[in-house]
């Protein structure tokens, strides 16, 4: 098992990056939270990572701390509930921020992730109550910082459908967005909308 990557961050196109450890380039897939704390591109970076073995491939994911790879291990522990999807709620919500919804029994919040029905929100409030913890509840004002990248509108639609919205919701998520928004800024920005509604 692949617990933790640490090497020079080469290539980022959400939510996908290329880590150089030693010569070889792990592809490896983070929610946009931990997206928005990565350094710029050369620079040094350290993931905790969860590494799924099926039939026709090997995936790695990758994450900021520990309790938002555990909280990931959790929700792919719920039936229903795939390394896509929980990579969706893991990008709309913080690990904190999950918690609490489900502490909070939130299906309305739940159930603005794609992929997640009211059926599936109140599954994941029954089958995951009292085992996700809080880590540290501190918002930081204004968010986390961002890198912000000559990227264009095309990539954050990208990101968009990559997390398993459609064209229609990614296109509306990003009206409004200012036009020299970057990748992170942009992607950010959509899932904000999208998960008002």
């Amino acid at each position: 098992m692949i617990g933790r990557l640490s090497g020079t961050l080469i290539e980022k196109l959400p939510p996908q990056i290329v880590l150089d450890v030693g010569g070889v380039g792990y592809e490896v897939d983070v929610p946009m939270n931990t997206y928005y704390q990565l350094p710029a591109l050369g620079q040094t970076a350290t993931l905790y990572t969860h590494l799924v073995i099926r039939e026709d491939a090997h995936l790695l994911f990758g994450f900021a701390s520990k309790e938002e790879r555990q909280t990931f291990r959790q929700l792919i522990k719920v039936s229903g509930i795939g390394a896509k999807i929980a990579l969706a709620i893991l990008s709309g919500m913080t690990a904190d921020e999950l918690a609490l919804a489900i502490a909070g029994e939130d299906v309305k919040r739940l159930s603005a992730v794609p992929g997640i029905g009211k059926k599936t929100a109140e599954r994941l409030v029954l089958e995951l109550r009292g085992k996700l913890m809080t880590g540290s509840l501190v918002a930081t004002p204004g968010g986390l910082p961002l890198a912000m990248m000559a990227d264009d509108r095309s990539d954050i639609i990208g990101a968009l459908l990559a997390l398993g919205y459609n064209e229609k919701e990614a296109a509306a998520a990003i009206k409004g967005m200012p036009a020299d928004s970057g990748v992170s800024e942009g992607v950010r920005y959509a899932l904000k909308n999208l998960m008002k509604g």
